[in-house]
């Protein structure tokens, strides 16, 4: 029945198998650890005992007891044998709990939560072929995506990215009309408010929950130089944008053609569209590695889903590459496209009529 089985291989697999289970399970301890604040009670606080822990927190120490004896397996926590007791270190921290940093992995990890969440929707979607949109998804997946992703941009896009683009940043600073499209929670639209007051900046999106939520921060960070739209991508209002950019979300557009083609038509004449999207090369080959594997599985529920959902259903998916970005925009009538900069998990395309 097994003949032909190298036993060193199926050991190898096997093994790899065990390791991908226990990191699921960590995965998903790291997450509980978060929204009940384990983390944030251990982050500074030196080594505790269980019991110390469990006063602090509020929690059951038996499921503390085995909540660190997970996470300390994952290397997420110290264990000090010596005397039971348990810490985190400054890396443990910046990686568990300090929020807003680019090495925090929460936002990650509550994204992928919210895809076992809701496993018999993915499944019926996979199995039938048929889309699934944005909507369809638990609100935490929102939330997720939102803080997985800011800390990057603010990181990245006014020190980096847009110095990066010819003429942008003075345009911005002297007072320029820009658009934001498929903003999210807004992180991106507020951080261009904040760094460009002379400008004005509108963000749009077409999931309703998501601009609310937008606004609302908005609000919470004292901008006053943004205004929010429910809409589309290939339908949004306004003309004369000096500069339009939309962050991880051309993939997760059923027409990202179409899309391109109205931000081209609502760019002024020496306008400057800026793209943004996951880091990956140009053939499935060259996305064989631990990042490919993340975004190709996002994409398999999440990104590819959504697309098929909408009108035309391109399914450019989360590794599209920048060979395929580039043809997307050259079929909207954009003519100059080239990156400008990239960094561990994305590349920015620079795009000019």
């Amino acid at each position: 029945m097994n003949e032909g089985i190298d036993e060193t291989l199926l050991n190898e697999l096997v093994g790899k198998v065990i390791g991908d289970v226990a990191g699921a399970l960590s995965m998903f301890m790291a997450y509980l650890g978060d929204q009940a604040g384990v983390f944030k009670a251990l982050d500074g606080a030196g080594q505790m005992s269980v019991g110390q822990l469990a006063e602090k927190t509020g929690l059951n120490a038996k499921y503390l007891h085995e909540w660190l004896g997970s996470v300390c397996g994952a290397g997420y926590v110290t264990h000090h044998p010596q005397d039971e007791t348990f810490s985190i270190t400054p890396e443990q921290a910046l990686v568990f709990t300090r929020e807003g940093q680019p090495a925090c992995m929460q936002g990650f990890f509550q994204l992928v939560v919210s895809q076992f969440a809701e496993h018999e929707k993915a499944t019926e979607t996979f199995i039938s072929g048929q889309g699934r949109p944005w909507s369809d998804h638990p609100a935490c997946l929102f939330c997720g995506t939102d803080r997985f992703f800011r800390p990057g941009y603010q990181a990245n896009l006014i020190d980096n990215w847009i110095p990066a683009l010819d003429g942008v940043e003075e345009k911005l600073r002297s007072g320029a009309k820009i658009a934001d499209i498929g903003c999210g929670h807004g992180s991106s639209t507020i951080l261009l408010a904040q760094a460009f007051p002379n400008s004005t900046i509108r963000g749009i999106d077409y999931h309703a929950p998501s601009i609310e939520e937008a606004r609302k921060k908005a609000a919470e960070a004292g901008v006053t130089n943004v205004e929010f739209e429910v809409a589309k991508a290939q339908d949004f209002s306004g003309e004369g944008y000096d500069f339009a950019c939309i962050f991880d979300a051309l993939h997760d557009m059923g027409d990202p053609v179409g899309a391109a083609r109205h931000i081209r038509e609502t760019l002024a004449p020496d306008g400057t569209f800026m793209l943004v999207e996951p880091l990956a090369g140009d053939t499935m080959a060259d996305n064989m590695h631990p990042l490919g594997q993340i975004f190709y599985a996002a994409s398999c529920t999440i990104c590819t889903p959504n697309s098929l959902s909408q009108e035309v259903g391109l399914g450019l998916g989360a590794q599209a590459g920048e060979k395929r970005l580039t043809k997307v925009c050259h079929e909207a009538g954009f003519k100059n496209v080239r990156r400008v900069a990239e960094t561990a998990t994305n590349m920015v395309l620079g795009i000019t009529a």
